[in-house]
């Protein structure tokens, strides 16, 4: 008997979602973080389509929006940046909800750590994982406190969040491979002295790049980009004479500033795990992938990894999960990043503050004026153009995220992100198919199944919905459905009770 069923290595909005999933299904999870409490630090704030969508499918969207709530309705476009360009349309390509939801990064861990604890997680702060021994059938790390002082803790199973530099991800010797750094940025919020006289927003020059969100009622926001070579050493404290001496240099003239509430440093490059799974052992979020902060795609990419993550561990840990289910946690989360990888390496390259790039600038902001451009790179950046290898080729919605349909159930209307919330599989049936039914119910202890009526018109009257909401078969009203859903069944969630 080991303590707990997954310990989650790293308390970030990873490792807390992750924590949710997992708790959500009863399995008793803890979260081992080394800071000893939040830092209030939000680097990031930025909610793309495909994430909100998936909140919304845990009833989570509203809660991790401290401001007013994102509008679900369309009401015309909403403007993006590539590389910063900003020329995009990115509602072009969203059918649900918010294009985008502001969220700072520290909120929204906190909602997530209070929904885990809700959920009977633990949380275990001051607790720093040094090492791991992943022997087989469970996993003994060592964890150490701020004083020193050290214990073990066992799991079956060990989940790596803990970022960029990861302690899991080296213990388990999985290689972090891409290419290095070529630019040194800096990034904090401070009180700018006179906001009024700041450079505007974004703005490229040969000297490099500055980027100011102001706020003239307290602390602003403040980034360069120096483009002439990475930092000479990365873990190097930042402080406040080097990011207004970078301003100063970048800009031109001195744009006074003072009372740094935090600071920090990072590059362009561009790693990813070769595996997300050794073992007993995966990785998720910054400690699977890393890449310059280029339209705000990390934190998102980290939040979908969790999500697809934590149901097929809960099946492993339930006892029901099909052989092969845990490593298309890899097989499907891998390429995405690979793919962000690979557009956020454009992105730097466009952004090169040399002169020869200028045409090539102003050629892409020709091109994204196209609605297949802006769509293609919309659809990169918030993650809505995702699709995994989940069912039989011919099948035209398999590996799509299921649109969040309005039901009829009975005399009660619901809409599928209300079915998803418990985090269980769902079989929708719009045709009163009694024989699939039949089939499904033999799953009953793990699938739910929903006779409905929907006015929306669909490509398949039946759909087998996962987890993380994306579609795993698909119907066609053919007499072979059953033989197929039942062979969908399978592969997803295992041999029927």
């Amino acid at each position: 008997m080991t303590d707990y069923d997954v310990a989650i290595s790293g308390g970030g909005p990873v490792g807390m979602l992750l924590a949710v999933e997992l708790a959500m299904h009863g399995v008793r999870t803890v979260v081992l973080e080394k800071l000893p409490r939040p830092t209030g630090e939000s680097k990031a704030g930025t909610l793309h389509a495909r994430t909100a969508e998936t909140l919304h499918r845990r009833g989570l969207l509203d809660a991790v929006q401290p401001g007013p709530r994102a509008s679900a309705r369309r009401a015309g476009p909403v403007t993006f940046h590539f590389a910063g360009l900003f020329n995009l349309d990115i509602s072009r390509v969203v059918d649900e909800g918010p294009a985008i939801v502001g969220s700072p990064q520290a909120y929204a861990e906190q909602v997530f750590a209070d929904r885990a604890t809700a959920l009977g997680a633990r949380i275990e702060r001051d607790s720093e994982v040094v090492g791991l021994d992943d022997r087989g059938d469970h996993v003994v790390l060592e964890v150490r406190s701020e004083s020193g002082a050290t214990r073990t803790v066992t799991a079956d199973w060990v989940v790596g969040c803990d970022g960029a530099r990861s302690a899991v991800r080296r213990l388990a010797d999985i290689a972090f491979v891409g290419t290095p750094g070529t630019v040194s940025a800096l990034m904090g919020d401070v009180r700018l002295l006179d906001p009024m006289g700041a450079p505007v927003g974004w703005q490229r020059n040969h000297r490099g790049w500055t980027l100011f969100w102001t706020n003239p009622f307290g602390h602003s926001r403040v980034c360069t980009y120096d483009f002439r070579a990475p930092h000479p050493d990365r873990s190097a404290p930042v402080t406040l004479d080097e990011l207004s001496a970078e301003v100063e240099r970048i800009a031109g003239f001195r744009v006074p500033m003072d009372q740094p509430r935090w600071l920090t440093r990072f590059t362009d490059a561009a790693l990813q795990a070769e595996t997300y799974r050794r073992g007993r052992v995966f990785v998720a979020g910054d400690a699977a992938h890393v890449h310059f902060p280029a339209g705000g795609q990390g934190v998102n990419l980290g939040l979908q990894d969790a999500v697809n993550l934590g149901w097929k561990l809960a099946a492993q840990v339930g006892g029901w999960a099909p052989p092969g289910l845990l490593d298309t946690y890899d097989a499907e989360r891998r390429p995405v990043a690979a793919r962000v990888l690979y557009n956020v390496r454009a992105q730097v390259g466009l952004m090169l503050p040399d002169p020869r790039i200028d045409s090539l600038r102003e050629l892409f902001v020709e091109l994204m004026d196209l609605p297949q451009v802006n769509d293609f790179l919309a659809g990169m950046i918030t993650g809505v153009d995702v699709r995994y290898d989940t069912a039989h080729p011919d099948d035209p919605l398999g590996g799509l995220f299921a649109p969040d349909l309005r039901l009829k159930v009975g005399t009660e209307v619901n809409s599928l992100a209300e079915l998803l919330r418990a985090g269980r599989p769902v079989l929708i049936d719009l045709a009163d198919r009694e024989r699939l039914r039949e089939v499904a119910s033999r799953w009953s202890d793990r699938v739910d199944v929903v006779t409905a009526s929907c006015d929306d018109t669909l490509a398949a009257p039946t759909l087998l919905v996962r987890p993380d909401g994306y579609i795993a078969w698909s119907g066609t009203g053919m007499d072979s459905d059953h033989h197929r859903l039942a062979a969908a069944l399978r592969r997803w969630f295992g041999e029927p009770s």
